[in-house]
């Protein structure tokens, strides 16, 4: 039987996944039969080398793909020019072995006669030159050369012949895929700015196709999956619920539909196959995993601790709401996009998916809970908000406030609004942690004011995080939190208030507001 795969490349007799003609389909019309040459920059396991491994069959009829992979060379075979032009000379000799048409390269050179990537070209040139159909040349893992001038120097004689192409016969298209920008990768060998984007791959044509899945492409994945299990599930609600936490992020809507295969049907509460795949199925899911440690968010943390300022941006965005003008040519804009962690929407930066909010979220808040009296008290006073498996929000709320007024009242308002959303997440982080969940809702963060949706066992509680701006201000905020309950057919919200007003009144009030009920807190 097929499965849900998170490692490696897919394929669609042995997995299920999405169909990739489409996506095949666009790049063969728009690019390769352009004879164009082109990066596939994704972050990780974004589907680069199952797009690849896809197309090479795709493009068999008409043209002669030649597929190398840079992960598959070592560390001597990049040593300097003669030893990367011979290793590369082999490896096309050896992808050749599976061309069916007669190619050849001229006759190998002696292991003592000067071969450098000259000689290699001339080689290439005269082997595209005698091929009986257009050979498109596609190279995965090239991060693993990024650090390597002799790759930087490769790329230049690619980009030579390329610009001569009409004169010196070479590849018809070529194609790339990594994670790491090709105009970036001097960023690694010489760090000073003058040398930062001096690309020699500017010749490259622009790879704008979205490789993330829409809840269309889960949802006929899931078919697949339910005319072999008969499970009953709604598939277009539980595909839509998939892309809410993931935007289509491929091994993210991989390792969901994977844990809840394997794991979570049968488990305690989803001991039938619908239970499980279900709402409360993919929450589920989606808690388990941000409780490991896996490639991807492995690298995430690896990639924030190297680059400070991508830290500090992405937890200015989570935590104060920041709204940054998005441009890709800023630094810190354009590796967070590189590394998949940042994204555009409405011309704002803004954090790719729901999963990475909550992962880095959690990043940012175990590294603040070290030395955080604030989640130190959330998880002691953690026992009395939990009554009979059930979360009391109210009593948070209440705690909270008293809490935050002995400790922090007497704070300057500018210490206050940039830390006061932060102190209520440390403060109900301990709470829930191991059994709940919470994210930051993407639609409604700003300066002003900041969503939370907590979930726990099931049950969501929305909480609305706001400066106070006036009287005003708090009662079009009000209006506005009974107009997201409906969104999520709730009846109660909360509502936390960091007022600097020195007239302000400390405590907890329940109003009723068009219908709905609403606990406003002020602190």
């Amino acid at each position: 039987m097929k499965y849900f795969n998170t490692e490696g490349s897919c394929r669609p007799e042995e997995h299920y996944m999405v169909n990739l003609n489409k996506r095949l389909e666009t790049i063969k019309k728009f690019l390769v039969d352009r004879k164009s040459y082109f990066v596939i920059n994704k972050g990780r396991q974004f589907g680069k080398t199952t797009t690849l491994e896809a197309l090479e069959s795709y493009l068999s009829e008409e043209y002669i793909d030649i597929s190398l992979d840079f992960q598959l060379m070592g560390t001597k075979d990049f040593a300097d020019e003669t030893a990367f032009a011979r290793s590369f000379r082999r490896d096309i000799l050896m992808a050749l072995e599976d061309v069916d048409d007669q190619i050849t390269l001229p006759q190998t050179l002696s292991e003592n006669a000067e071969y450098g990537l000259k000689e290699l070209f001339i080689d290439l040139s005269s082997m595209c030159k005698n091929s009986p159909r257009p050979i498109v040349l596609m190279i995965d893992g090239v991060d693993s050369a990024s650090n390597n001038q002799v790759f930087i120097d490769f790329l230049a004689q690619l980009r030579g012949y390329y610009l001569k192409r009409n004169k010196r016969p070479i590849f018809h298209s070529v194609i790339l895929a990594g994670v790491y920008n090709i105009k970036n990768l001097k960023l690694k060998l010489r760090p000073e700015s003058e040398h930062q984007y001096n690309s020699p791959w500017n010749i490259a044509a622009d790879f704008d196709i979205d490789m993330s899945f829409s809840a269309g492409q889960i949802a006929s994945m899931l078919e697949t999956y339910e005319a072999d299990y008969h499970t009953g599930m709604d598939i277009p609600g539980v595909a839509e619920e998939i892309y809410q936490y993931t935007s289509g992020y491929p091994v993210l809507v991989s390792s969901i539909c994977k844990r809840i295969d394997e794991k979570i049907v049968g488990s305690s509460g989803f001991e039938n196959p619908d239970q499980a795949w279900s709402k409360e199925g993919v929450a589920k899911a989606v808690t388990e995993m941000l409780k490991e440690s896996t490639p991807l968010f492995e690298s995430m943390a690896k990639q924030l601790d190297q680059y400070k300022e991508l830290y500090t941006m992405i937890e200015s965005i989570l935590y104060q709401g920041r709204r940054i003008p998005f441009s890709p040519d800023e630094k810190s804009v354009s590796i967070g996009v590189m590394f998949g962690f940042l994204t555009e929407k409405n011309g704002q930066v803004a954090i790719a998916n729901r999963i990475f909010e909550m992962y880095l979220l959690n990043l940012f808040m175990t590294k603040e809970a070290l030395a955080s009296e604030v989640y130190i008290k959330g998880g002691n006073d953690r026992p009395q908000f939990i009554k009979d498996h059930r979360l009391d929000m109210d009593l948070v709320l209440e705690k909270f406030v008293q809490y935050f007024d002995e400790i922090y009242n007497k704070k300057d308002a500018d210490f206050i609004e940039k830390y006061g959303r932060k102190f209520f997440l440390l403060y109900l982080k301990p709470i829930i942690n191991g059994t709940g969940n919470y994210y930051i809702e993407a639609q409604t963060r700003d300066e002003r004011r900041t969503d939370i949706i907590v979930d726990y066992l099931g049950e969501q509680f929305i909480v609305e995080l706001k400066i106070w701006h006036g009287r005003e201000y708090n009662e079009r905020g009000e209006k506005q939190l009974t107009e997201y309950l409906d969104y999520f057919h709730k009846n109660k919200g909360y509502m936390l208030s960091f007022n600097f007003n020195n007239e302000k009144e400390i405590g907890v009030r329940e109003i009723q507001v068009c219908g709905k009920t609403i606990v406003e807190a002020v602190v």
